[in-house]
């Protein structure tokens, strides 16, 4: 039986607190309250405490774009001061086109639910970014295919999802469905974050309206998909952090247009591992996998044991990656953050 959130009773591990965490609080620090960042906007923020939600207080001169939803950070007791960010255990960022600084979607995710629709929103090309940003981040991807009452077959949609990566967990839900909860619990228990995201009008918002069992006046709001072309309308305008009725927590994210990819070389490997693991019985080192003698991936191709689109979908992110590249990724994808506040 699942259980709801209780604010008189929650604790820190409740909001998904780790020794992760507990570990980078100095001796100095232990008179600061941790709470975690429900909401960012362009000059305020709020986040979520043991007590309940709280406005926070910002430092003069404070860029809330170096902060995600799902960060932790420290706060003077009485005031909410901010104080400083703690290190983060997962970050989602993403490239955006003409931009110096990766965009942060969230962070300290457990599991990201990748959703898309059974029907002409299903695009291999589109889940292989979003399994990219998960591996990236060192994130659990789940692939969650809401509409599955809209459609008279399920299964193609299933075989072709979990045909994207290796291992990779795929579920079918009715979204309005209480079912849903269910489906998704072996991700969604005490302590856990979740994350939403994919393109507009699949069902996010109302898939997050079943996962915290929210009531008419508190839904997020909700928008089908335009017929003719099946593409969406954007009702999720700024990510936040709700609590699941499991007990843990889950991030909802605007519906994204677009997703290029850049300092993703983890997250690829790990998405193509089938081409990576062919990769080392190439004739050449530097093979590109093209018209080489002696490519083992190519072999593959010609044999029938590597789809050859698979391949080109391949090689377009991982021209994309390098051309977007412009520093290493850190361990998981989790670079260091741009501020980092001053310890007391």
């Amino acid at each position: 039986m699942y259980h709801s959130i209780n604010h008189s009773t929650l604790s820190l591990v409740d909001l998904g607190w780790s020794e992760f965490f507990d570990d980078q609080i100095g001796s100095d620090e232990t008179g600061l309250v941790p709470v975690r960042v429900a909401t960012v906007h362009r000059s305020r923020m709020t986040a979520q405490s043991v007590a309940g939600p709280v406005k926070l207080r910002l430092p003069p001169k404070t860029n809330t774009a170096y902060f995600a939803v799902g960060d932790w950070v420290l706060t003077e007791p009485r005031t909410h001061l901010l104080v400083r960010l703690l290190e983060r255990h997962t970050l989602l960022q993403r490239q955006t086109e003409g931009a110096r600084t990766s965009q942060l979607i969230a962070a300290n995710v457990d599991t990201l639910f990748i959703v898309t629709s059974c029907n002409e929103d299903f695009n291999h090309a589109r889940l292989e970014r979003y399994l990219v940003l998960a591996n990236e981040a060192g994130t659990t991807p789940v692939v969650v295919l809401t509409k599955a009452d809209q459609t008279a077959d399920v299964s193609p949609f299933l075989q072709k999802a979990a045909e994207l990566q290796r291992d990779l967990d795929v579920v079918a839900v009715n979204a309005k469905s209480d079912e849903a909860m269910t489906a998704l619990a072996p991700w969604c228990g005490a302590g856990q974050t979740v994350a939403l995201v994919g393109s507009s009008g699949v069902g996010k918002s109302t898939l997050l309206n079943t996962l915290a069992a929210k009531s008419s006046e508190t839904a997020q709001p909700t928008g089908g998909i335009r017929k003719g072309d099946d593409k969406g309308r954007h009702t999720t305008t700024s990510r936040s952090l709700h609590p699941i009725i499991g007990g843990g927590w889950v991030i909802d994210t605007p519906g994204m247009r677009t997703l290029h990819v850049g300092d993703v070389g983890i997250g690829l490997d790990i998405l193509f591992s089938e081409i990576m693991e062919l990769a080392p019985q190439c004739r050449f080192r530097d093979c590109s996998h093209t018209q080489e003698p002696g490519c083992a991936v190519q072999a593959a191709v010609a044999a029938g044991t590597l789809d050859p689109e698979r391949l080109a979908r391949w090689r377009k992110l991982a021209e994309e990656n390098r051309g977007n590249s412009v520093t290493e990724s850190g361990p998981r994808g989790n670079k260091t953050p741009e501020f980092r506040g001053k310890r007391r």
